[in-house]
């Protein structure tokens, strides 16, 4: 897993790889956001949705817990090892929404994600233990891991889907 010497260094890669990801979008029409391909295992729309729904969650163990409340993860009702109906909770809650408004909210769910990381110290961000809902599992991790495999893991790994959604979509 890559590493990062700084809450600078982890922001920065961020944003690098959101805008990369982001981008792959402006060229698919939005008749096209639902359209699945045996080869994809996810539509365009699920793709943002699928981030929108981890950042989503990440922001909300972290409020949870700073107003007292007990912290439940990875959602009340879904257990790690069963994670598909999130998946389909994540992608019914942006179903509604067109292409350019889930590029906007992407846009935006990034950004507030960025102000929410300044917000922590280097110790909280980088050293386990930093929060409760961190080391929910047995991993441990500091906060940092979680923000990385949320964000910048998976904006590589679906920019690589998205562009073979587009390559299979161009040729059929």
């Amino acid at each position: 897993m890559q590493e990062y010497n700084s809450k600078c260094a982890l922001i920065d890669e961020i944003n690098k790889t959101a805008q990369l990801f982001i981008r792959e979008f402006d060229d698919i029409e939005e008749a096209n956001k639902d359209i699945r391909y045996s080869e994809i295992d996810r539509t365009p729309q699920e793709i943002i949705a699928y981030q929108l729904g981890w950042m989503s969650l990440l922001r909300v163990w972290d409020k949870d817990e700073l107003m007292g409340k007990e912290v439940i993860t990875p959602e009340p009702g879904y257990k790690w090892n069963q994670l598909g109906g999130l998946y389909q909770s994540f992608y019914a809650r942006y179903k509604n929404e067109s292409l350019a408004e889930l590029m906007k909210m992407f846009i935006d769910t990034v950004d507030s994600l960025v102000k929410w990381l300044n917000e922590f110290s280097d110790e909280e961000l980088f050293k386990p233990g930093g929060r409760k809902w961190a080391a929910s599992t047995s991993s441990n991790w500091p906060v940092w891991k979680w923000v990385h495999i949320n964000t910048v893991a998976p904006f590589k790994s679906f920019r690589t889907k998205i562009r073979k959604w587009k390559k299979t979509h161009a040729a059929n």
